[in-house]
């Protein structure tokens, strides 16, 4: 009987958590690649894509409302079938003369709805699932996540880029990539209809009025705004990764921008493989890593060690403008090197957040906390393709290197336990 439970689990917690992945890629990194092949500039790429983090910047703001209305497993379903259309929709206006404008709003779409995917399936996920075997799948769930982002940013972008290279037509490229990606999604909504199990305790909230919610709510903002030393962790959730934002934000358009403006001219089927492969198994690597290191040590004791492996690394970009090499070998050691440390770093950020938010109301407290580290992602990531055009790659990832200052006065001014 336990081995027929434990294959029932196998049968849709790998599919869920590629589902809740995939369109994420999308939005944060696909799309940017996308728009720099057909023609959109860095500032507009960084400015309009920037914006589609807002939805994961106020998902705490309706994830109750999850709660309150329908089961998660009808969220599941719908939102999975919405992404679908969603991918469609960008697919069929990519050869229209307003693709910029019409694509945009397929993405914002995409972001609604797999922020509220993320809700549904990850409250789903421990409603479904007892103690045990919530600790026992916690990997799996993590490592189908990184395989879809492995997905997404490097099997997908590799396939766009074949395409591409063997058509001639960037556009016909692109449409094939998300025509994929709707067919995908439209499969996982059908497969899930069938095979996510219905437990009882997923239904929606009974006798719970929306004034009751929202006062509730209430609540539970203003014990988070009144923690002890809320105003030195705010500034932490919100400049820690200030440097990493632009760097992430610039650092796919510069592998693509041809060598006479400044870049490294790979293609896109070279960016899937360096920036989508060979970064997502360092990024892994280091987080695995990073959270070994903490687990023997804890926070205070690595938290110095992380912020610095956050940052230093950044100076391969440094190198990598200012020499404009060619040779593949440097690039992808280049880019292993820089997101390991940024894995490592990374967390030193979860843990902060695991800290902070702990108490009666830790879930909501980390929802919050969740939702700072977008903003903090979204606000300097806007701006950073103004500010590249501006002073050109090169200086654009020294001043990146020097906003380290920032986050390193953050880790600081904060109060951590001994362990």
């Amino acid at each position: 009987m336990k081995k027929t439970k434990n294959l029932s689990l196998w049968s849709w917690i790998p599919t869920l958590y590629l589902a809740e992945g995939l369109p994420y890629v999308a939005v944060v990194t696909i799309a940017g690649i996308m728009y720099k092949k057909l023609g959109i500039s860095n500032f507009d790429i960084t400015l309009y894509t920037g914006w589609l983090y807002l939805p994961w910047v106020i998902k705490p703001f309706w994830s109750p409302f999850v709660d309150l209305y329908k089961t998660k497993r009808q969220w599941i379903i719908a939102m999975q079938l919405l992404i679908g259309v969603g991918f469609a929709g960008i697919a069929f206006t990519i050869p229209a003369t307003f693709f910029f404008q019409a694509t945009l709003a397929f993405f914002w779409l995409l972001s609604f709805c797999s922020a509220t995917h993320d809700i549904a399936a990850d409250g789903f996920y421990l409603l479904a699932l007892d103690s045990k075997n919530q600790a026992k799948f916690v990997g799996i769930r993590s490592t189908f996540y990184r395989l879809a982002t492995i997905l997404g940013q490097g099997i997908l972008i590799i396939i766009a880029g074949t395409i591409e290279k063997t058509t001639d037509n960037p556009r016909l490229a692109w449409s094939v990539t998300f025509i994929v990606l709707a067919i995908i999604f439209l499969l996982f909504s059908f497969y899930h209809k069938i095979f996510l199990p219905k437990p009882d305790s997923d239904s929606p909230a009974v006798n719970i009025s929306a004034k009751i919610l929202l006062k509730n709510f209430a609540n539970t903002f203003v014990s988070f705004f009144t923690k002890p030393g809320i105003v030195r962790a705010l500034f932490f959730l919100l400049t820690f990764r200030f440097s990493e934002s632009q760097t992430l934000a610039i650092l796919k358009l510069f592998l693509i921008d041809g060598r006479d403006k400044g870049g490294l001219g790979m293609t896109t089927s070279e960016v899937g493989f360096t920036y989508g492969t060979i970064g997502i198994i360092a990024l892994t690597i280091g987080g695995i890593v990073g959270g070994y290191a903490a687990s023997k040590g804890g926070l205070k004791k690595w938290i110095w060690f992380m912020t610095l492996s956050l940052l230093l690394p950044t100076v391969v970009y440094v190198y990598l403008a200012y020499s404009q090499t060619c040779n593949m070998l440097i690039i992808n050691i280049s880019i292993f090197v820089e997101q390991f440390g940024y894995g490592f770093g990374f967390t030193a950020y979860l843990l902060y957040m695991m800290h902070f938010s702990d108490g009666k109301q830790k879930t909501s407290h980390y929802a919050i906390c969740t939702g700072f580290m977008a903003l903090g992602m979204m606000l300097p990531g806007m701006f950073s393709g103004w500010l590249q055009e501006l002073i050109g790659y090169t200086n654009f990832f020294i001043w990146a290197v020097l906003c380290g200052i920032l986050p390193a006065c953050a880790v600081l001014l904060l109060r951590l336990p001994e362990k």
